[in-house]
Parts: structure tokens; sequence; C-alpha cells
């Protein structure tokens, strides 16, 4: 089975989430970039979302392992999917963080060589390749 290639972190880019605030809470987050504990709303927002994560980072692993994901970012090439087809393999990946399946990858070939895909975080794939598997994604 070919080794799907596991990015290292930078290489990703990243993604956009729109938050409603609460005009009180934004008041008071403009108030502390205006005193310099951070350079803007999105450094803060960025830091708050990070210093969650580090606070549950014991539940989160433990959820990666009894869930059997792989963290991290993951490139699924033509090549991969090609050589698991040949081979009469089926790819099943969970990942939490970023799955991009390759631009040249038909959709016919995803939808032999990819049994199932469960990902939280995103899923980067064509329109033809996310519809050709639309069944099998989790």
């Amino acid at each position: 089975m070919p080794k799907i290639h596991r990015l290292r972190s930078g290489q990703a880019d990243t993604e956009k989430v729109t938050i409603n605030l609460g005009h009180v809470d934004l008041g008071r987050i403009d108030l502390l970039v205006r005193e310099g504990f951070y350079s803007n709303r999105t450094d803060f927002i960025r830091s708050a979302i990070r210093g969650q994560l580090a606070t549950e980072a014991r539940a989160v692993d433990q959820s990666v392992e009894r869930h059997r994901f792989e963290m991290g970012l993951f490139d699924i090439t033509r090549a991969d999917l090609e050589t698991m087809r040949d081979a009469g393999e089926v790819l099943h990946l969970r990942v939490v963080g970023l799955a991009r399946i390759a631009e040249d990858v038909p959709p016919e070939l995803a939808a032999e060589a990819i049994g199932s895909l469960s990902v939280l975080g995103s899923l980067h794939a064509s329109k033809d390749v996310k519809a050709a598997l639309s069944d099998r994604i989790i």
C-alpha cells in the first residue's frame, strides 16, 4: 500500500471561519488590541483558540486515539490511488486536519480506490471527486 504523503504544518493554507460576537465582547477584544496585547482581532481569536485547544489537548488526543484518526495534513495523489487500485486495495482514511485529493484524480479512480473518507477539518478535492465519493464521506 502506498504511503499517503503527510505534509508539514506550514505547507497548508488556512481556512476562513466566520463567527458572530456580541458587541460587548467585540469591544473588549478591541480594547486589548488598542492596549497592545494583540496586533489585531484575528491575532486575539487565534490565540484564544490555541489556548483552549491546549487546555483540551488530552481530550483531543484521547478522542483521536479512540476513533483511530490520523492527525495532520495529507496529500492523496493520483499515483497513490492508481497503485492501490492496481493492488486491489481500498483506502479508508480518517483525518483530523486536512485531506487533499490531487486535482488530476478522476472521479472514477477516486470511486474505485477510496472506500471511506472521514475528515474533521478540511477536505480539498474537485467538485466531481466529492460527488463521486458522496456516499463514502463520513
